[in-house]
């Protein structure tokens, strides 16, 4: 289904998008931001590089367009991106508005099993597939060969778990504060059990970047930033340690991994906005390898 343009908006020398389409996959009219940068119109016959940005709990496409500047580095490395939204939303299914951890806008990027959320709960299909699928098709400027992703708390997850299980998909991940180890914290458990279903362990680990990680052969470009003053950091949500001590045990932990730690910092967008240019260069450095 083709995309209609809601707005176009004036974002360093390129221009913000933002759309909206019908979804198979999420039973819904999704809406999403796409930044263009001054280079993918300044030749018509070249095409950009593309960044997913997936977002974290609660949040739409419009929360880092608009406040992440990530079209800061993204203009000056000519690499476009894509601020998908975090959930199906107005399905009408009984309890997905209760919580702000759970239901809309906590998609987790995952394929939930579990009825009711089996019906629209297709985040993970929607993302790595039916999404690209669709603006590459439209968007002829876009390079659909090269594509990096990244994101912030559950978009962390979501980032990591989706390179992971799909090598050669991306050119390399990042992610804000992400939720690394879900199936050992409140955040993940709660929406693993509704979402999957508690009985299905092993459906939780297929989901979990630091069981994914064990198995990981390779290369891993990857670049990792956490904020020590994160209140979900100190409260044992995001569990990075628990990521690092499963990629130096698979053998992985070596130059390409970079897991730093920003004294101060909080889970914020002040916090994405102070590295958002390192992580585009992170995505540029192997986006424009070959």
């Amino acid at each position: 289904m083709s995309f209609k343009t809601t707005a176009s908006i004036a974002s360093f020398g390129g221009k913000l998008l933002k759309l909206t389409h019908d979804a198979a996959t999420t039973a819904c009219e999704m809406s999403l931001n796409l930044y263009l940068p001054p280079q993918a119109t300044a030749n018509p016959h070249a095409k950009v590089p593309v960044l997913f940005y997936l977002a974290g709990l609660t949040c739409t496409g419009d929360n880092c367009a608009e406040k992440g500047f990530f079209q800061h580095g993204a203009r000056k490395r000519g690499i476009a991106i894509v601020y998908p939204d975090t959930s199906p939303r107005g399905l009408k299914i009984e309890g997905e508005d209760d919580a702000y951890d759970f239901g809309s806008g906590a998609g987790f990027y995952v394929d939930a099993t579990q009825e009711p959320w089996s019906k629209g709960y297709k985040m993970y299909s929607y993302i790595t597939k039916e999404l690209p699928k669709a603006l590459f098709s439209q968007f002829k400027e876009l390079d659909g060969s090269r594509t990096s992703i990244t994101g912030h708390s559950m978009g962390g997850h979501g980032a990591l778990i989706l390179f992971l299980k799909n090598p050669g998909l991306y050119k390399s991940v990042s992610a804000f504060a992400p939720i690394a180890n879900p199936i050992n914290c409140p955040w993940g458990q709660k929406a693993f059990k509704g979402y999957f279903g508690e009985e299905q362990q092993s459906m939780w680990a297929e989901h979990d970047a630091t069981e994914l990680v064990k198995s990981w052969k390779g290369p891993l470009p990857l670049l990792i930033d956490v904020g020590t003053g994160d209140n979900f950091y100190q409260q044992k949500q995001l569990l990075p340690e628990n990521f690092a001590a499963a990629a130096k045990e698979a053998g992985v932990y070596d130059n390409d991994v970079k897991i730093r730690y920003h004294a101060d910092y909080d889970h914020s967008y002040y916090f994405i906005a102070s590295f958002a240019d390192e992580h585009v260069d992170h995505a540029a450095k192997h986006l424009f390898a070959d």
